[in-house]
C-alpha cells in the first residue's frame, strides 16, 4: 500500500496530512492555504508504503518505506519490487545480497537508529537494523559505511536474527 502526505507549517505549528495520492496531497495544500488565510510554509510532500519481506522457513518482516530522507532511493526500490535476494546477518543487522537498486549516497548516514531500514550503496544491499553491529561503539548503531535511510521495521522482533542467515527473501509491495 502506498500513501502520500503533506507536511505544512502554519505560523509555528506543524501539521501532517495523509492522502491516497500525490494529487490529493496537492489539493490538501491548496485547501490549507484557502481555509487558514495566513502564511503557510510547505515543508514537504512525502510518500510512505508498506513492504513485506517473505522469508522461507521464517516469519515475514514488514517495513514502512518513507521517502523523507532518500526519495530517489525509495522510488527506485518501489519501481524494482518485487525482487528476491539472499539474507545475511552481521551483529544485529540483517542485510541482503546485491539488490536490483542502483543509487549513490543520498543524505547518507554513518550512524542509524534502532529499527531503521537503509540502502547501502557500497554493496547495493538493503539493511535492517535490529541493534548494534560489530563495529559500533556502545550505544551506537554503525553501518559498515554510510547508508541511505529509507524507512522503519514494523515487526521489530529481534529473534528473527536466529533464523534468517543464508535464507532467500522476496521483497514485495504490501496491498
Amino acid at each position: 500500500m502506498v500513501s502520500f502526505g503533506i507536511n505544512v507549517k502554519i505560523s509555528s505549528q506543524n501539521l501532517n496530512f495523509r492522502c491516497d495520492s500525490m494529487f490529493e496531497s496537492e489539493i490538501m495544500l491548496k485547501w490549507c492555504l484557502l481555509r487558514n488565510g495566513f502564511l503557510i510554509q510547505k515543508l514537504c510532500i512525502f510518500m510512505k508504503c508498506l513492504v513485506e519481506i517473505t522469508i522461507s522457513h521464517s516469519s515475514n518482516i514488514f517495513l514502512e518505506l518513507d521517502d523523507t530522507h532518500s526519495p530517489n532511493t525509495v522510488n527506485d526500490l518501489i519501481k524494482k519490487l518485487p525482487f528476491t535476494v539472499d539474507l545475511n546477518v552481521w551483529g544485529d543487522e540483517i542485510y541482503t545480497s546485491k539488490s536490483p537498486i542502483s543509487q549513490s549516497e543520498e543524505n547518507a548516514q554513518s550512524l542509524v537508529q534502532l529499527h531503521d531500514v537503509a540502502y547501502w550503496p557500497t554493496g547495493k544491499a538493503i539493511c535492517l537494523f535490529y541493534g548494534s553491529t560489530p563495529i559500533g561503539k556502545s550505544g551506537e548503531i554503525t553501518p559498515a559505511s554510510p547508508v541511505n535511510i529509507i524507512g522503519k521495521i514494523l515487526s521489530p522482533d529481534k529473534s528473527i536474527l536466529d533464523s534468517v542467515n543464508s535464507e532467500r527473501a522476496t521483497f514485495s509491495l504490501k496491498s
